[in-house]
């Protein structure tokens, strides 16, 4: 099994300002809904970051989809990324700070 055909998972950490916290959470609930109905897309949760606690006018989020494959996430982030990201700032603009990273799930010792 290569690293592109096992599954994937796309993390986005939010840093929120509390003032925005509820319209945020709002946009972000229909803006997850809306990538995991995208090809590839298994599923997705939102966290609240509860450790590292986040400073006191910040609400940190946490958001965890789950990918069939690293060829999906490539399409997402190519076909999709672009317009969708650019909809969250249009709407919040400095309001949040979001980083990313990706993993890859671990084959099984001795694969």
């Amino acid at each position: 099994m290569t690293d592109r055909d096992r599954g994937v998972v796309y993390e986005v950490n939010l840093d929120v300002e509390t003032a925005a916290i509820d319209a945020f959470r709002a946009w972000l609930h229909a803006h997850v809904a809306e990538i995991r109905a995208l090809p590839g897309f298994l599923g997705a949760q939102v966290f609240d970051v509860v450790d590292p606690e986040p400073a006191g006018d910040r609400v940190a989020l946490c958001v965890q989809y789950r990918l069939r494959d690293t060829a999906a996430l490539e399409d997402y982030l190519r076909e999709h990324a672009p317009r969708m990201r650019a909809d969250g700032l249009a709407r919040f603009g400095g309001r949040f700070v979001a980083s990313r990273r990706v993993m890859a799930v671990s084959p099984p010792a001795g694969d």
